[in-house]
């Protein structure tokens, strides 16, 4: 392969994202744990210690995984404890960029792909460079992006440092119930569109877009009549759902032929996201504009000409849902989170105002 073949590449935001046949997500990460005292994770995993200004969190708006990560953080109150980056919407075959921000570098790292902070703590990482990564600001090295666990640690190891009201989103008594409903939610909803737009022949399309419509059903069933997905208050589950359904009118229906109905046209599913998406700590961290532009620029062999679409019509969000009509605390014991950081607010235009 020439040089200039070999940069043309490098540069490019083509990725072998179907490969023929079924979509496999490689689920293997870095998979350290932040404990609050620095204790291997319950399963061996090596542990850093709990320090508040220590590690920065890098989540891309677009990705629904990182997007997760930025909800529970905000929801819990570590904004002051633990600082946020943010690439731009799109990266190229090597890494997520910081190309938003001043000089294209992130202003505490100093870098100007994530990539470097794999680097750093791994020469040559070979596996996908993936978002939430949580990057250990002394060493500039990352520490995990196992996106399962952080927003698992955020609730149980820093509890020291949430904020007064801060919500119970992985209470003791509802964990197993909350397993199961993740378990089921990220195999059949959260990959399971993945699944459906990644297909690599009709075969493997058609029978992800099976199960991915057996599990919105049985969603739009137990959202009939429970307000969130487990017990009276939002919990982790409702978290790992919402980013999913925020997506998926404007992005998975079209782009990754997810188009039995839209969101909009399930009573039930449609009210739950738009009662979250309503809720302080979710909608004011989706950027629809970001959210696109990921998608229909990034996956080059699904959509060649890179052309980003002009809807939907997002206005709907912002309607009235009746949910409370189910009951339910949203905060359970606690409070509402308070505005968004300043710097950390979506940009005028890009949510559903």
């Amino acid at each position: 392969m020439s040089e200039k073949t070999s940069a043309v590449d490098e540069h490019s935001t083509r990725g072998a994202y179907v490969t023929g046949g079924e979509f496999n997500r490689d689920t293997n990460y870095i998979e350290d744990r932040i404990t609050r005292d620095g204790a291997a994770g319950p399963n061996g995993e090596p542990g850093w210690p709990v320090e508040p200004g220590r590690y920065r969190l890098i989540a891309a708006r677009a990705c629904p995984w990182a997007n997760r990560s930025v909800i529970v953080r905000r929801l819990l109150g570590l904004e002051d404890v633990i600082s946020l980056g943010q690439p731009g919407p799109t990266h190229d075959a090597r890494s997520w960029t910081f190309d938003l921000d001043p000089e294209g570098k992130d202003p505490v790292l100093g870098i100007e792909r994530l990539q470097q902070a794999f680097f750093r703590r791994i020469p040559d990482y070979p596996r996908g460079i993936t978002v939430p990564a949580i990057v250990d600001v002394p060493s500039g090295e990352v520490v995990t992006n196992n996106y399962p666990k952080i927003t698992l640690d955020f609730s149980t190891e820093w509890t020291e440092f949430h904020r007064p009201g801060a919500p119970q989103l992985y209470p003791e008594h509802l964990r197993e119930e909350i397993d199961q409903v993740n378990k089921r939610v990220f195999t059949e909803v959260n990959n399971g569109v993945y699944r459906c737009g990644f297909a690599g022949s009709q075969e493997a399309y058609d029978a992800a877009y099976a199960r991915l419509w057996t599990a919105m059903d049985w969603l739009e069933e137990r959202l009939s009549t429970q307000r969130y997905l487990v017990g009276d208050s939002i919990t982790e589950a409702d978290v790992r759902l919402f980013t999913t359904l925020a997506r998926f009118d404007a992005v998975y229906h079209g782009h990754f032929k997810c188009n039995r109905n839209k969101l909009s046209e399930m009573p039930a599913l449609w009210g739950y996201a738009r009662d979250l998406f309503q809720t302080p700590g979710f909608g004011d961290t989706i950027d629809f504009v970001q959210i696109k532009q990921h998608y229909y620029i990034v996956h080059e062999d699904i959509n060649p000409t890179q052309i980003v679409p002009a809807g939907p019509d997002l206005s709907g969000w912002l309607t009235p849902h009746g949910r409370e009509s189910l009951g339910g605390r949203p905060f359970g014991d606690g409070t509402a989170p308070g505005p968004v950081k300043a710097g950390e607010e979506v940009a005028p235009g890009h949510g559903a105002g």
